[in-house]
């Protein structure tokens, strides 16, 4: 599962580095749980939790079979 979601990852990275930002994978928990680090601009941002919902954790999920859910942490 974890290569499913760092190619993932690397489709997302582009979208946000555009904006000055960046992802690191911490962990993909046997739950099917994945939680990711912002970096970048996309820390702190006010629609960081928007952008992790609508592009992070969709492309994750159709990409990755066995993922459910996508968290940040800091």
């Amino acid at each position: 599962m974890q290569q499913k979601v760092e190619a993932a990852l690397k489709l997302i990275r582009p979208v946000l580095e555009k904006d000055g930002g960046n992802i690191e994978l911490v962990e993909c928990a046997p739950d099917g749980v994945v939680r990711v680090r912002l970096q970048g601009h996309c820390k702190g941002c006010p629609h960081s939790q928007a952008t992790l919902k609508s592009i992070v954790e969709k492309t994750i999920v159709k990409l990755a079979p066995g993922v459910r859910k996508v968290e940040a942490v800091d």
